[in-house]
């Protein structure tokens, strides 16, 4: 086995933790629990997992060049969303995460899996030189493929544990 083959069987193990947690992270809630916020300032279930996908749609669908599934597979309209279509959640004020409606929690799990399925087919294809491709020379070092991968991973895990920690204060308020 290659390095190669080693990090690409990694990275698919991740993401692939990520795409289960998805939907076991809103099962069972109703709107009014995914749309729940700890206080004021908190984000809620919903957002954090919206956020969640859409950050690894857009940077995944930058790495291939590609339009996002978001935009290009017509999930914005499906959510119906009180933000501008390119949306993504970077830099949303409290106010912004309150406007946040979902009329259908299986949008989540099945936005994301598409998501995923994009994911996949980028990591599966990358060999030694496409993970060292720089896509951002603005940093010292330039950011490559395989940082800009883990970084997407990483943000990902993130936002899920996030999600995961509210819903558990969900299920304590029951």
């Amino acid at each position: 086995m290659t390095t190669t083959d080693t990090a690409r069987d990694l990275l698919l193990d991740g993401f692939g933790r990520i795409r289960d947690g998805v939907p076991e992270v809103v099962d069972g809630l109703s709107v009014d629990e995914l749309l729940w916020r700890p206080d004021a300032e908190a984000n809620h279930i919903a957002w954090l997992v919206w956020h969640l996908a859409r950050q690894q749609d857009d940077q995944v669908a930058h790495l291939v060049g590609e339009q996002s599934a978001w935009l290009g597979d017509g999930w914005v309209d499906r959510f119906g969303l009180p933000y501008p279509p390119d949306a993504h959640g970077w830099s949303m004020t409290s106010a912004d995460v309150g406007k946040f409606t979902v009329a259908d929690p299986g949008l989540f799990g099945d936005y994301h899996a598409a998501v995923h399925d994009r994911t996949a087919a980028l990591v599966q294809g990358l060999d030694a030189e496409g993970y060292e491709r720089v896509v951002d020379a603005h940093w010292d070092p330039p950011v490559t493929v395989a940082v800009r991968i883990v970084s997407v991973l990483d943000d990902a895990a993130k936002h899920l544990g996030q999600a995961e920690y509210v819903k558990g204060l969900v299920e304590r308020r029951r």
